[in-house]
């Protein structure tokens, strides 16, 4: 990583140890999953009226040229664009370059800078970054640089996280300075005008929604699908356009979570309980990762949209030109942002059955006892579960015994076994609850989102069944 990027300066800051910072996980990019990723955040702004300000690195010149255009129609919904690059012909030439909410930086060859791709969008209503940096010719190794210009590599992430979008403008607005004082104290003065709206109530990056986020996620999805499909086989590349929507939901869970005062852990810690639940039904390997990436999604399926609410009982259809699934999958807002992602079709159908009963009562399908998935049965136990544990966590006064907090929230549990949980699984909980009582250390870690690929499998996108009848029928056998 080249010392004075904005990307080392980013990473520097998030060491281990540094107080308030968490470390960052980065991954490898081909230049044609940037593209698509950035064309579809980009693409968002131009969808609704977010006014933000953007703040990009182009390397170079031409590669803004190429994007001059499009630049032009996001400039005229943005507060203010910022392009940096070293310059070429015609790159302060072009239309673009006039408007007056348009300011070019052109670096110095020597600039670090110039060879990392940046995406900075910073508005209270919607935040996302790219930010990476080419790997050099002794990263590539014996293999070389690559002869096509799509298959060039770069180190780094991606995010929807206000905060670190946020932490990033100002490093950005900083390096700015070296060129353009004057240009840097407008940015700052921009960066905290956004900082100060971000933390209203009103501000939609407090409250993730189906019509909002999920609609950004799904044009993210629709983006790498449409470039995966458009290029040539190659299983490298086809790998970095699927696990990057992966990460696309996975991001979405984690912003969620950490719009949760209260409980910025959920995910990780409904993965981790779900995964020994299942290890505790000897379940299969298979099945405890789909059960771990469930258990990491799950709060996407409670993305409501802005107005509408599922009707009890709603029970359709939903088809797209790919898939069709049973009649008693609902369409559910946070599951339809799932379903873009065709890989994610059993994990879509575990997510929209944890709200079921085991009598029979509950939501979206009225499903009663084993008609329910094994996963989904399990999912919403240790989801509700988790939840009172951490609820009395947050309101706890004085800071009883980590003992008391399982206890009871075991006994609100067990006080609703047979009508909403299936009782095996309680009484599996308990057992799994005993066991932590007596020293059992769950370790609970934040994925590391840009290597979760080994999550998916095809059991992931298998057509999950209703019941698991025919499966223990199978297992008899």
């Amino acid at each position: 990583m080249l010392e004075g990027s904005i990307l080392a300066k980013l990473k520097a800051a998030h060491q281990s140890g540094q107080v308030g910072k968490k470390p960052l996980h980065f991954g490898i990019y081909y230049k044609n999953t940037l593209v698509a990723l950035c064309h579809a955040l980009e693409d968002a702004i131009l969808s609704a009226d977010y006014r933000p300000l953007m703040i990009t690195a182009f390397q170079r010149g031409k590669w803004y040229l190429e994007e001059a255009d499009r630049y032009g129609a996001i400039a005229d919904q943005s507060q203010q664009v910022v392009i940096m690059a070293t310059p070429e012909t015609g790159f302060a030439d072009h239309a673009t370059s006039q408007k007056p909410n348009v300011a070019l930086v052109s670096l110095h060859e020597t600039d670090p800078v110039a060879q990392e791709w940046h995406l900075i969008i910073l508005s209270p209503d919607y935040t996302a970054m790219v930010l990476c940096q080419e790997l050099s010719d002794a990263d590539y190794g014996t293999t070389g640089m690559p002869t096509h210009d799509l298959e060039r590599k770069f180190y780094g992430f991606w995010t929807f996280e206000p905060d670190l979008v946020l932490e990033t403008a100002e490093l950005a607005a900083a390096h700015v300075g070296q060129y353009d004082a004057a240009l840097q104290q407008q940015l700052t003065a921009r960066i905290r005008a956004i900082a100060d709206r971000l933390q209203r109530e009103e501000a939609l990056c407090g409250s993730p929604t189906s019509d909002h986020l999920g609609a950004i996620v799904s044009r993210v999805v629709n983006y790498l699908q449409t470039t995966h499909q458009a290029s040539v086989q190659h299983s490298s590349l086809d790998d970095n356009l699927t696990s990057n929507e992966l990460q696309a939901y996975l991001r979405v869970a984690q912003l969620i979570d950490q719009t949760d005062l209260s409980n910025p852990m959920a995910a990780a810690e409904v993965a981790t309980l779900a995964e020994a639940i299942g290890q505790l039904l000897d379940l299969p390997a298979w099945q405890l990762h789909r059960l771990r990436l469930a258990g990491l999604l799950h709060r996407i399926a409670f993305l409501r949209t802005c107005e509408t609410v599922l009707a009890p009982g709603t029970s359709t259809r939903y088809h797209d030109d790919q898939t069709s699934v049973p009649l008693t999958c609902p369409l559910i807002p946070g599951i339809q942002v799932l379903r873009r992602m065709q890989r994610l079709r059993a994990i879509a159908t575990i997510l929209t059955h944890q709200t079921e009963w085991w009598n029979g009562t509950g939501q979206p399908s009225g499903l009663a006892g084993d008609e329910i998935p094994i996963e989904s049965r399990i999912l919403g136990l240790v989801a509700d579960f988790q939840e009172r544990l951490a609820k009395r966590r947050s309101a706890a006064d004085q800071e009883p015994s980590h003992s008391d907090w399982l206890m009871q929230a075991l006994a609100d549990c067990r006080a609703q076994q047979g009508d909403r949980w299936d009782p095996k699984l309680v009484e599996a909980l308990g057992l799994l609850v005993s066991a932590m009582q007596q020293g059992l250390s769950l370790p609970v870690a934040l994925p590391k989102i840009a290597s979760g690929l080994w999550l998916l499998d095809s059991y992931s996108e298998e057509d999950l069944p209703l019941t698991y009848h025919e499966m223990g029928e199978l297992k008899a056998k």
